[in-house]
């Protein structure tokens, strides 16, 4: 801001007639465009939020897959601990941990959640606390450090999401007050996550065959990236032990890769399951996201702390938005969140190289991507949740961890990317991210043909 007024008072010094009154006739003023402009070209200030580090652990199959007998705050301290080794950095320098959770009870998780740092060796100077939005909470996790980091609450902070599936499954704890039945919107709260993905199919005429469609989709883009190699980066293996249900005898495995995806998967197939929540539906098991485990884990801090310390800059948070949405239809969530977040941070929609949008469900999913006009070849190129699986806290910290690999694959050409995702009871969140190793000029500022008296910033 300082560079534009500056180069403006030079500017009209040469503007104002050579007997000019004491009181000039033009009076610089903060410049328009360029430093002031919505979207602030600020890569290379020692203020921004930067991502160093991102890791998840593999995503399986509740109840079966390969962390069934593994214990929740295990699944974290491996993401944790991973954050320290790769990046050597010392653990007492961090300012909180903040974790997104959402199915166990709250003072249980926040407990295992300390128990998990000890485990990855942080001191017990370092405090974590847990955060729930919901199918957001470990994007919210990661926002909420963001936001301490840019008011100076400290410098270094990680945002993480767990969730076991296994250990804790969804459903309602004690009785519901009957207040409800007088306001239809907290009633449309407590709708099954089915009913509301059938709501948003027959509101917007989302068919079954785009639902199967999209799920296929999904189960081939994620076993591709899987055959590519893609996930190895991001994926922090876990030892573990698995139980053989018949015989109680444990055995000592690795688990490295996500076992939800189905590389057969095919329309045909598809087509012969059965509505789950509707007989007349047309949600199954097969277009909607898996129930499954994993942990993901964000490493945040300032760019001057970074670049001190010599660490690679994966990412930079850019902007965050949650909104409200009916809650009959939650799904349309991103729909919402993804343009306000988009607007927050001085864009356009066009200017998103890369989109992870969650995907609860096919229809949902279908729905916002067709709102938004959305380039089908820039949207979870990897496969989304149908494929890989959706533990609630944790899926907003992998998106994380999967896009901002993905934006570093891509190089110069993928520039802003968005994390986004629907939000039971009706809400959606979305985060736009930008490429870690872009500095450059200003260039969001459009060429005007009449410029002779704005800054070089506008040109």
């Amino acid at each position: 801001m300082e560079k534009a007024i500056n180069r403006q008072r030079v500017l009209l010094q040469h503007l104002q007639p050579s007997t000019a009154a004491s009181a000039p006739l033009i009076s610089a003023s903060a410049c328009a465009a360029g430093d002031s402009a919505a979207y602030q070209r600020t890569s290379c200030f020692g203020d921004d939020v930067v991502i160093v580090a991102a890791y998840r652990t593999a995503i399986c199959k509740s109840k079966r897959g390969g962390f069934k007998d593994t214990y929740p705050e295990e699944l974290l301290s491996a993401v944790l601990k991973a954050l320290l080794d790769k990046t050597k950095l010392n653990p007492n320098e961090v300012g909180d941990i903040v974790v997104g959770t959402v199915l166990a009870p709250g003072a249980q998780r926040a407990t295992e959640c300390r128990m998990a740092a000890f485990y990855a060796g942080f001191p017990e100077t370092v405090p974590v606390r847990t955060v729930n939005r919901q199918c957001s909470s470990g994007l919210q996790a990661v926002a909420d450090v963001a936001a301490a980091i840019k008011a100076g609450f400290y410098d270094i902070g990680i945002g993480a999401g767990l969730e076991s599936m296994t250990a804790n499954a969804m459903g309602w704890d004690g009785s519901v007050n009957p207040k409800l039945n007088e306001f239809k919107q907290a009633q449309d709260c407590l709708l099954p996550m089915g009913i509301t993905s059938e709501n948003v199919a027959q509101r917007y005429g989302v068919t079954r065959i785009e639902q199967d469609k999209a799920a296929v989709e999904s189960h081939k883009k994620a076993a591709a990236a899987t055959a590519a190699g893609k996930f190895t980066e991001e994926i922090v293996p876990v030892t573990t032990k698995i139980v053989d249900p018949k015989t109680g005898e444990e055995k000592q495995v690795t688990i490295s890769v996500d076992d939800g995806i189905r590389p057969e998967t095919s329309l045909s197939t598809l087509a012969k399951l059965k509505p789950a929540f509707r007989k007349d539906g047309s949600t199954t098991a097969g277009n909607s996201s898996q129930v499954s485990d994993g942990a993901g884990a964000v490493l945040l801090m300032r760019r001057d702390e970074a670049m001190r310390r010599g660490l690679p800059i994966i990412g930079v948070f850019r902007s965050f938005a949650a909104v409200g949405v009916d809650p009959a239809v939650m799904g349309i969530g991103p729909a919402v969140a993804i343009p306000a977040a988009v607007k927050s941070a001085g864009l356009q929609i066009e200017d998103i190289d890369l989109f992870e949008i969650n995907e609860a469900f096919a229809s949902q999913y279908t729905y916002c991507c067709k709102k938004l006009e959305l380039d089908p070849t820039k949207v979870n190129v990897n496969g989304g949740a149908i494929a890989l699986g959706h533990p609630l806290g944790a899926t907003g910290a992998r998106c994380v961890s999967t896009l901002l690999n993905e934006m570093k694959r891509r190089g110069k050409d993928c520039r802003f990317g968005i994390v986004s995702m629907c939000i039971g009871t009706g809400m959606g969140a979305a985060a736009v991210f930008e490429r870690g190793d872009t500095v450059d000029e200003l260039t969001n500022v459009k060429r005007i043909q009449s410029n002779n008296l704005l800054s070089k910033d506008a040109k």
